[in-house]
């Protein structure tokens, strides 16, 4: 009866569940899944890292490669996030170019690490408007399960801890870039934004970490970014069910408390890699 249930009516299934604060995976409304994350999983890589958040899996390859500096802004670097949903990580993505939901995520991201100013970018500018480094920060999600914000941004806050960046000076005779075999320094890393999203079911309930499942029958989402001091970075809501101040301000709590979670697990993994 619940399999058919399950398949007829998915939202009165859910709604069996969640009237006894719970849900069908037997999660709490406000619990996360497991997060599992390694870094330094791509060895061609400058930096890389893995991560898994339930079954949602994201892996970020980061290359670092010489360019020239935009012309607004001649004394620093350029960072690069791209997401890919691949048809492999779900059948809901087809072959082709970016879907609309790649390309949505690719650009809150983009906007989040520079709000936030996650890297100092002049740290990456070699010669003033001539020279500097361009991090290329490709995002695959391997298997889609919901929430893919939240492992994206995981993934890349934790692959940009583990670049290390090759000293590089300029032959003076051919004005050409030198890189050093020996000599290698780490990004300089300013903030550590985390992302915590949100399923709202019903017009009222909120579903911490939702499932694709949880997010196919919701009325409408919500995601929150917080950096390590616990401040509000940024907050995306693609239309749907309106939140009530209090819901807001409850989600931007969770998600503070969710940021420290994150934050040790990055801390803590990327310590322990042998660099």
């Amino acid at each position: 009866m619940a399999a058919e249930l399950k398949t007829a009516q998915p939202v009165e299934y859910y709604r069996t569940f969640i009237k006894e604060d719970i849900r069908p995976d037997g999660r709490e409304l406000g619990e996360i899944r497991p997060t599992i994350l390694n870094v330094g999983s791509i060895t061609t890589a400058d930096g890389s890292a893995l991560v898994k958040l339930g079954n949602t899996t994201c892996i970020c390859g980061i290359k670092a490669e010489f360019c020239t500096p935009e012309e607004d802004q001649p004394k620093c670097g350029i960072v690069v996030p791209n997401v890919e949903l691949p048809p492999l990580c779900s059948s809901q993505f087809k072959p082709g170019p970016p879907s609309e939901k790649a390309q949505v995520i690719s650009q809150l991201i983009a906007d989040v690490i520079n709000n936030a100013k996650c890297i100092d970018k002049e740290s990456l500018c070699i010669v003033e408007s001539k020279l500097c480094w361009v991090l290329f920060c490709d995002i695959v999600c391997l298997d889609y399960d919901g929430n893919i914000v939240d492992a994206c941004l995981i993934a890349l806050m934790a692959a940009l801890k583990n670049v290390l960046l090759r000293e590089v000076t300029i032959d003076e005779e051919s004005q050409l870039p030198v890189t050093s075999s020996d000599k290698i320094v780490p990004l300089s890393i300013n903030s550590t934004p985390v992302a915590t999203s949100f399923a709202i079911f019903d017009d009222a309930v909120l579903l911490a970490d939702p499932t694709n499942e949880e997010e196919c029958i919701a009325t409408g989402m919500v995601t929150v970014v917080v950096t390590e001091d616990g401040n509000l970075q940024a907050l995306h809501k693609p239309g749907g069910s309106p939140l009530s101040v209090d819901q807001l301000q409850d989600c931007i709590t969770r998600s503070q408390t969710r940021s420290k979670e994150v934050l040790n697990l990055i801390h803590n993994t990327v310590n322990s890699v042998d660099r």
